[in-house]
């Protein structure tokens, strides 16, 4: 009877585990509604000093709210360019149902100027930290459950980032590969693959002294086992961006859309996406509010 029971709790725990990765695994290859245009470079090593001046981002997004557990992300980002060097750093920190991720990850980036004014192809590299955990006191299980003592009894392993884009005054066209572990070595206690490619073209149509500015963008992002994902849409920016609307139409049937607002040395932005879990679930959308602030600039 003492065995049936356990089996009983080992399926609840298991159907339970399903359930957080199933949700983590969408919430992980879903970007954050900045790196689509603001900050780039928590998705994309090689803009790490894309812009001038140093550039600090501060991230928040809560997914799906209602969902028991669902993802909370929390993302910071600082980069700086010394003429063609630029070098930055991600702290990225996400917690979904009883998975937990922090990631801390340090970027260097090269800026190539090519024949032609305002060509240049920039090349980027990060490499850091990434650590793992299960929330024991989330897990429906034994409390001496050995599989989740040996998920967190891991130290923190080494990943990184690469990438390529290549842009001129309007023109950018991007590649990046994020997760390189998880092309060198195989972890069977691994939770969630994630994303494996991203590559992305965007054109710029008018620029910051125009009265009304827009940049269309397409993205294409991949994951293992799971389909991959098309994003089309544009950024819209008023006379000295002073306010910018942004909106993206994804393939797995959601939508995200932000509006922002420029003062001085500050930019703040906040975005909503309207999501369907499976095809009759709804999950009550993200939120997600971001503040840059760029110190330094060169006029």
């Amino acid at each position: 009877m003492k065995n049936i029971r356990n089996r009983r709790l080992f399926v609840a725990a298991g159907l339970l585990l399903n359930l957080t990765v199933a949700l983590s695994v969408s919430g992980q290859i879903r970007p954050l509604g900045t790196q689509y245009y603001e900050n780039q470079y928590i998705s994309n090593p090689a803009f790490a000093g894309m812009n001038n001046g140093l550039n600090i981002n501060l991230a928040y997004r809560n997914q799906w709210r209602t969902v028991e557990g669902a993802p909370v992300t929390m993302a910071f980002s600082g980069d700086y360019r010394f003429e063609k060097v630029g070098v930055g750093l991600t702290v990225y920190n996400d917690k979904a149902g009883i998975i937990g991720r922090t990631r801390v990850m340090g970027s260097y980036a090269y800026h190539l100027p090519l024949n032609g004014e305002n060509k240049h192809l920039h090349f980027g590299l990060s490499l850091g930290m990434m650590k793992e955990s299960l929330n024991n006191e989330k897990i429906i299980a034994a409390p001496d459950d050995i599989l989740a003592q040996r998920f967190n009894q891991r130290g923190a392993f080494i990943d990184g980032d690469f990438g390529i884009a290549y842009t001129n005054e309007r023109f950018t066209i991007q590649g990046a590969l994020p997760n390189l572990s998880k092309f060198l070595q195989k972890d069977e206690l691994n939770m969630v693959d994630g994303a494996t490619y991203f590559a992305a073209m965007s054109y710029k149509i008018g620029t910051s002294l125009d009265v009304v500015s827009i940049e269309p963008k397409i993205s294409f992002r991949g994951a293992k086992d799971i389909e991959g994902i098309w994003d089309l849409g544009t950024n819209l920016k008023l006379e000295n961006n002073v306010l910018s609307f942004m909106g993206m139409f994804r393939s797995d049937k959601s939508s995200v859309f932000g509006v922002g607002v420029n003062y001085d040395k500050y930019f703040i932005q906040c975005f909503y996406t309207n999501q369907l879990a499976g095809d009759r679930m709804r999950t009550g959308g993200d939120f997600e509010i971001n503040l840059k602030i760029n110190l330094f600039k060169k006029e």
